[in-house]
């Protein structure tokens, strides 16, 4: 039986018990009440148990929400670990690629500013090479014109008739 009702069928027992004239007091029918005392007795250690086995579940709850919990900042202190490590070696990539990117691109410089020396040098060189040619080739040319020119010269002043006059008649 719930203790609560068994009070209240106590308290009204009591409130409808007849009073004692001139007094404060009461006569209650201590039969009906000792037996409600006893319903007591017995109910309330049900009600204890009760309440002993509300509060073992709410301390299993908490402990289940606290282990829970702790499992939960565990992994996100995991999780947060691997972050901070992931950017960390992330970044670290980073820098060393823009040092290779730094590097090659020095280099690339480097290689162009000597590329480009070299071809001044070869172009340079080539240039004298053809200057020399093109002497040569002058000089070829007014050594034949000379030539050319001193055996008209000549021609002219023996009269020999031109080869295309005397060769076949």
């Amino acid at each position: 039986m719930d203790i609560l009702h068994l009070v209240d069928r106590l308290e009204t027992l009591i409130t409808q018990s007849r009073m004692i004239p001139l007094t404060v007091y009461r006569l209650v029918d201590d039969d009906r009440a000792l037996e409600l005392i006893d319903q007591m007795r017995i109910s309330i250690p049900e009600e204890v148990r009760k309440a002993k086995r509300i509060h073992q579940e709410r301390d299993r709850v908490v402990a289940q929400a606290h282990e829970e919990s702790s499992r939960l900042v565990a992994l996100a202190r995991e999780e947060a670990g691997g972050l901070i490590q992931r950017d960390t070696v992330a970044e670290a990539a980073e820098r060393r690629a823009e040092t290779i990117i730094e590097r090659a691109q020095g280099d690339a410089r480097t290689i162009k500013l000597g590329a480009d020396e070299y071809v001044v040098q070869v172009l340079s060189a080539l240039e004298e090479d053809l200057l020399r040619t093109m002497t040569v080739v002058r000089n070829g040319l007014e050594k034949l014109e000379a030539e050319r020119l001193r055996i008209s010269e000549k021609g002219a002043e023996v009269g020999e008739p031109d080869q295309d006059e005397g060769g076949a008649e």
